[in-house]
């Protein structure tokens, strides 16, 4: 055995010396020792040609290097050299890469912006674009000329999918989902990769892939193929949390995710909180729910059902008989639209008051757009959805209108997706009533996680005799937030969320609240992991100093 210690000699450029440090062969194989003096003599013979790469990717295409052995010890010594630049670029078609002479010849920033010029041109519609590259170094002259034919090739539309891997669930029904997204529309990456998740959003499949052609076909569109995979359709979970606060809490769930062979999935949901304090502040959800695509041969889906409920919040208690049932459906890329009948049946008072019956009835439309670039880390683009109810409260005889407009946006301040402006804003409003006339539960609340952090789940706005949250007839909320990534899995955030209930209906500036706050981020391949800290501005009765919020994606 002829154990050793290898290390790089620092060339000046921390960047290049991390970069030589992470491809030698010498320093990662260092704890495994050669069998003898040949096979470390055959290691150091062969780290030149695996360092050269690195050197010439940073543009010193003269690089020279040399490794000496003094004892155990082993010296990788580098010397990149001039650094070479671009000299002469020349371009065969259009548009041309985003390269200018001068610049240093690094071999990462060319194919960088061979990729960017490719993506380009995808985006526009050019599934068959290619671009050729021939790159010519001229050592006496410590420069590098570049030669590109750019071949962007027809635009064309994505023709009908064809659906393969299906054993059980129609195909038919995945071949419509794609088309949604696909069929007859102009070729974009995003539409595919939007697609994909229409398909995958079914349930009933473990994986979901969509290769397009090489060539377009007899009518001048590109060919597209859906492949699927099945997994298990019956699935049963469980689940069990504990708050200091409110005690244990558990959820169990049932589903098929193909009752009937068309990807038509059935869930069954209980569900039960604060267990092991007071019986009498058990909190209690039984639902049921169907989700139906294409229904009766429409695009779309068919989401909703029943479910009985028993709340007892800081704010109200209700038991009730709850239904309701949407039909969704797109238009276009961006934005969807959904409709239905919603009811309530059951009985809700103030905390500790007796439980008056109620009554109720509405037609819920929603509308949502989004364009943002991700689900759970958005770095661009504008989220908002509008909700719109007429509704009836038979108990007050009372026709009113529960309006709910929320929206969020999201700005790449430094374009590289690590130092992100948030902005998220709400305003709601109960037209041609106020709260009084309305079950507890159809008012307005603020604070919370998912609101003005810092304060009470909704403990912010108007509160009866006995100090409990009592609701209101209007909602503004509105946040700000910075969002700064360090390094490949970190970040911080620091937010201010402000917010107000009214009792009237287009007055909600009664009493503003602001809690302010800074938050962690760990990134995972399916998102951030959130812990956000927050304290009120302003202290009011029935909501603590602070609040710590754990969760997966971003606050909004």
């Amino acid at each position: 055995m002829t154990p050793y210690r290898a290390r790089i000699v620092p060339t000046g450029d921390d960047t290049l010396d991390g970069q030589l440090r992470a491809v030698s062969n010498l320093i990662a194989l260092q704890e495994v020792a050669p069998t003898d003096a040949e096979g470390l003599a055959a290691r150091i013979a062969a780290e030149p040609e695996r360092l050269r790469p690195v050197t010439d990717s940073e543009g010193y295409w003269a690089a020279r290097f040399a490794i000496t052995q003094e004892g155990e010890e082993v010296a990788i010594r580098v010397t990149p050299g001039p650094l070479y630049t671009l000299r002469r670029i020349t371009v065969e078609g259009e548009p041309a890469p985003d390269l200018a002479a001068g610049q240093p010849a690094r071999a990462e920033d060319v194919l960088a912006a061979e990729a960017a010029l490719l993506a380009r041109l995808r985006r526009d519609g050019h599934p068959l674009a290619r671009i050729e590259r021939q790159a010519t170094v001229d050592h006496p002259a410590q420069a590098m000329d570049l030669a590109f034919q750019v071949q962007p090739g027809p635009r064309a539309d994505f023709a009908d999918p064809v659906v393969t891997g299906t054993e059980r669930v129609n195909p038919e029904v995945v071949r419509r989902v794609a088309a949604l997204r696909l069929a007859e529309r102009s070729y974009s990456p995003e539409r595919i990769a939007r697609a994909r998740a229409d398909v995958a959003a079914l349930g009933p499949f473990a994986s979901v892939r969509i290769d397009t052609g090489t060539a377009l076909d007899a009518n001048g569109r590109l060919p597209v193929t859906v492949t699927v995979r099945e997994r298990p359709f019956r699935v049963i979970s469980a689940n069990a949390a504990y708050e200091t606060n409110y005690g244990a809490s558990v959820r169990f769930s049932w589903q098929h995710r193909n009752l009937l062979g068309n990807a038509e999935n059935l869930r069954l949901d209980l569900e039960a909180s604060r267990i092991g304090t007071d019986p009498n502040l058990l909190n209690a959800r039984a639902a049921l729910t169907w989700r139906q695509p294409l229904p009766f041969g429409w695009d779309g889906m068919l989401v909703g059902g029943p479910a009985l409920v028993r709340d007892r919040l800081e704010s109200y208690d209700r038991n009730a008989f709850v239904f309701n049932l949407g039909y969704e459906r797109r238009l276009g890329d961006r934005w969807t639209l959904t409709t239905g009948p919603i009811a309530e049946i059951g009985e809700s008072a103030a905390p500790g008051d007796p439980l008056k019956p109620y009554q109720l009835a509405g037609w819920a439309f929603q509308a949502r757009f989004d364009n943002a670039d991700s689900l759970l880390d958005p770095r661009s683009g504008l989220r908002a959805q509008a909700n719109l109810t007429p509704s009836y409260a038979f108990q007050a005889s009372t026709a009113y209108l529960p309006l709910r407009v929320q929206g969020s946006t999201y700005f790449d301040i430094t374009g590289d997706g690590r130092s992100i402006l948030a902005l998220r804003g709400v305003v709601g409003s109960l037209v041609n009533t106020t709260a009084p006339n309305v079950p507890p539960s159809q008012r307005f609340y603020s604070g919370g996680g998912g609101s003005v952090r810092g304060y009470d789940y909704q403990s912010i706005g108007p509160r009866t005799a006995q100090g409990q949250p009592a609701g209101g007839s209007s909602l503004v909320e509105g946040s700000i937030e910075w969002r700064q990534r360090f390094g490949e899995s970190y970040g911080a955030v620091a937010f201010v969320d402000v917010g107000s209930v009214g009792t009237q209906s287009f007055a909600p500036m009664d009493d503003i609240r602001v809690g302010v706050g800074l938050g962690f981020r760990y990134y995972t391949g399916i998102g951030p992991i959130r812990a956000d800290l927050a304290i009120p501005l302003i202290q009011q009765q029935g909501s603590g100093s602070f609040g710590f919020y754990v969760g997966i994606g971003q606050a909004f």
